[in-house]
């Protein structure tokens, strides 16, 4: 359809011709406010500074516009004239009647200096505005119309039509809310001479690993589509549109429907979810008193209570005036605080809860000096408003046994007076204990959550060094203290029968004791291989040190992050370098560690009598325990894959597989399947997934946007990840890998005077994000170390309930 012929009563006449005087006298526009009414119009410009023909994906674009308008619910429909006669835009009558002016133009200087001006004056008015495709070339001269638009293309920019992968990440406007989360589409894809996200809202990116972006890449954030409030309006931007087929598809004319409800004022939308400048990052706590820990121990997890308190604890590493004692002769070896001290944001200030003698103080060094024991966890029993139950993750410095080099980790419950915010330390109910060595650390775990049914979740570590397995499996049977191998992570995470290198579940009971729930990994009553061989706590095996978990209780899905060993290089001997490791886990399973990791990549086995010498791969789905350190199960389950893995090398690497199944693990064959993320120095401190409160009235909440959003991140701040990602239920509970990922290093700001050294996360009841910064030391507190606050500030949806064109929706 021609586009001079679109609809009855069509504006018509030459296209706008380049602007020729730099200095003009500019009309005064009085553009009503709102512009349009009740009676929605929606205007298409296609105005271009190129003589010739109409285009033919303006001609597509036009009709299918029109079409989106005649359809849909009646109370969503619009009218449509299109123009190439940019005089209506000093003509303030005839552009008061649009509620949205869509740009349709080839590109160029299309408006002379009072057309644009008029434009200005409209988008002032409340306008709205969608920008598609070539629309980012109009206008180039204009850093207004930039940013109107948000960005310019990059020179660069491929011509040919490719098909690729769209990444659709916001789940809730209209434009992205009804599009598949990956969105396989042929279009022309622009590089963009400036990322305009953090700048915009990004509903949309591209995937870049799925066409040819050439020389001007963007990289793993490639937007696509995005909008913003603008000028007092509404802007929305797509770079698609680019070919005539694009007006075809059924995905992208609801995209491009969506786009205009929100701009001609028809629905509310939120386009201000993902600005960098409506998030504030506020350190809540400020540095210890000389000598003091009045403020906060060494960093090591934090809870909020449903009264917005926070509780953050302290593992156990003194300040630097504080003595380290590591001779093993000395009875205080070790010994350290651990502290419990609580946030109130009523009055702003900081209460030290409690102290309790840890073996947790042995300094830095190799892994036979330092430990990493301690204080790990901390969660707050579900009826905490009335009982004031703490559940503490801990070592206590009373049950080492300097001769043996064993100590025992326990969880148990204390009582906080919620007047006093002081912890009662002899109202100690011992829970769950079970244990340890220590003559050699590292790997402690300590994440605890609870999940809808009262369940609680409790992560430990394997506690073994992999420094006598050249920092790959951590399968060294040789190495021992008194009979108790320390480089085995065979006889920890790999063993069925030992509850460390595990996530444990159980069901707490009033009295102190607890009980085991069903769809554990093991019942503790298996009578396999002559019975005896298993713990009924167990529900994940195979995990390394988990040192954070979360649970979303939307849906009791229990999500993990592990730090791997120490190898910085795959091996085609050893097998594959260090991965630190996310996982979403939907049932009882065994994660890997030491036998395979990533998506099932196999370790070479190793055994007495020369453990220097490489035996067969580990098979991922039979697994077998054959270290003479082992006294559980020798035939393990099978392993599930994890969902996101990374290493010094890139995010994701995965290999060429021979008939075995065995991975090439040659570096210079590596695929990256997740080239958002990398590590390096890597500690992998997983987050929760965040819910949206409508009820809650609190106006410091993260919108709506962010719910189900899984947030994944490190310990340190340079390449690796501090993302929102995006996971498919129908995969992410066998390994699916992502869909969707965004980072969050401006809103949550990295940088030695932001938030550096992550090593806690999570949202409190008002909706606002707590972060802890471990500081810039190791196994002390410094005056980095220091509890955060991320807030919104950018308000609720728009346009306002009262401005929108047809009532309340």
């Amino acid at each position: 359809m021609a586009a001079g012929v679109v609809a009855a009563g069509l504006l018509s006449g030459p296209a706008a011709t380049a602007r020729t005087d730099p200095n003009p006298t500019l009309t005064t526009m009085s553009v009503k406010s709102p512009p349009g009414g009740a009676n929605v119009r929606v205007l298409i410009f296609h105005g271009s500074a190129a003589a010739g023909d109409e285009s033919p994906v303006v001609n597509a674009g036009i009709e299918a516009i029109e079409k989106i308008g005649l359809t849909g619910p009646t109370n969503q429909r619009y009218k449509v004239e299109a123009t190439s006669d940019a005089s209506v835009f000093t003509n303030e009558t005839k552009l008061g009647r649009f509620n949205a002016i869509v740009f349709l133009t080839g590109g160029g200087d299309v408006l002379d200096p009072e057309q644009e001006a008029g434009l200005e004056a409209y988008m002032e008015a409340g306008g709205g505005f969608v920008g598609i495709h070539d629309a980012a070339r109009a206008e180039p001269y204009s850093d207004w119309f930039t940013g109107l638009v948000g960005a310019r293309p990059a020179a660069s920019s491929p011509t040919a039509a490719q098909r690729a992968t769209v990444e659709v990440g916001d789940r809730r406007h209209p434009a992205t809310r009804d599009l598949p989360v990956q969105w396989k589409r042929t279009d022309q894809w622009f590089n963009w001479a400036k990322n305009p996200s953090g700048d915009v809202h990004t509903v949309a990116r591209v995937r870049e690993s799925t066409f040819q972006p050439g020389s001007g890449a963007n990289g793993s954030d490639h937007p696509v589509s995005w909008c913003r409030d603008y000028d007092g309006g509404r802007s929305f931007y797509t770079g698609m549109g680019g070919t005539v087929s694009s007006y075809d598809e059924t995905d992208f004319r609801t995209h491009l429907r969506g786009a205009l409800l929100w701009t001609t004022r028809l629905v509310q939308a939120d386009c201000k979810a993902t600005i960098n400048g409506n998030y504030k990052a506020e350190r809540l706590t400020q540095p210890n008193q000389p000598g003091q820990n009045d403020q906060i121990g060494e960093p090591h997890g934090l809870v909020t209570a449903p009264d917005g308190r926070v509780l953050y604890i302290g593992r156990g590493g003194a300040d630097s005036s504080q003595p380290v004692i590591t001779d093993w002769n000395n009875p205080d070896i070790g010994k350290g605080k651990g502290q419990v001290h609580v946030y109130d944001p009523a009055t702003k200030k900081v209460t030290l809860a409690g102290e309790l003698t840890v073996f947790g103080n042995k300094g830095g060094g190799d892994e036979l000096v330092k430990v990493e024991e301690g204080l790990l966890g901390i969660e707050l029993d579900p009826r905490f408003e009335q009982n004031g139950w703490v559940y503490l993750h801990y070592t206590p410095h009373s049950q080492l046994n300097r001769d043996t080099r064993m100590a025992e980790r326990r969880v148990s419950r204390f009582t906080l007076d919620l007047a006093t915010n002081k912890l009662d330390l002899s109202s100690e109910k011992v829970l769950l204990k079970w244990p340890v060595q220590v003559h050699s650390c590292c790997h402690s775990g300590g994440g605890m959550a609870w999940d809808s049914k009262g369940n609680l979740y409790i992560a430990t570590g394997d506690n073994n060094s992999s420094g006598f397995s050249d920092g790959y499996s951590g399968n060294n049977p040789q190495p021992n203290y008194k009979g108790v191998s320390f480089a085995d992570a065979r006889r920890t995470a790999g063993n069925t029968n030992n509850l460390n290198g595990k996530i444990l579940r159980i069901h707490p009971e009033s009295d102190g004791t607890y009980t085991l729930p069903e769809g554990n990994l093991f019942t503790g009553r298996e009578t396999d291989e002559g019975g005896g061989k298993t713990r009924g706590e167990i529900y994940v095996m195979g995990v390394r040190n988990p040192a954070r978990i979360s649970v979303d209780k939307q849906t009791d899905t229990l999500y993990a992050g592990w730090v791997g060993p120490d190898a910085s290089a795959p091996s085609t001997t050893w097998g594959p370098a260090k991965y630190d490791t996310f996982a979403v886990i939907t049932k009882a399973s065994n994660r890997g560690w030491p036998y395979c990791m990533g998506n099932k990549q196999p370790y070479r086995d190793r055994n007495l009598p020369d453990p220097s010498k490489p035996l067969g791969w580990y098979d991922c789905d039979h697994p077998k325990n054959e270290s003479p350190n082992n006294d559980g199960l020798v035939n393990l389950p099978p392993v599930t894959g994890n969902n996101i893995w990374y290493s010094p090398q890139g995010g994701g690497p995965d290999f060429p597989r021979d008939a075995n199944g065995v991975p090439s693990y040659k570096q210079e064959e590596a695929t990256y399947l997740l080239p958002w993320l990398k590590g390096g120095g890597q500690a992998a401190m997983n987050g929760p997934v965040y819910r949206y409160d409508a009820a809650s009235s609190s106006g410091t909440k993260w919108p709506a946007y962010w719910d189900g959003k899984w947030f994944v991140g490190d310990f340190y701040d340079a390449d690796q990840p501090r993302n929102a990602v995006i996971t498919d239920p129908k995969t992410h509970g066998d390994g699916g890998l992502p869909v969707h990922s965004e980072s969050l290093k401006k809103i949550v700001p990295i940088g030695n005077d932001g938030i550096k050294n992550l090593m806690d996360w999570k949202f409190g009841p008002d909706g606002a994000l707590y972060v802890l910064d471990y500081g810039r030391g190791f196994f002390t507190s410094d005056t980095k170390s220091a509890l955060w606050r991320v807030t919104y500030k950018g308000g609720g949806p728009t346009p306002a309930a009262d401005q929108l064109a047809r009532g309340t929706q």
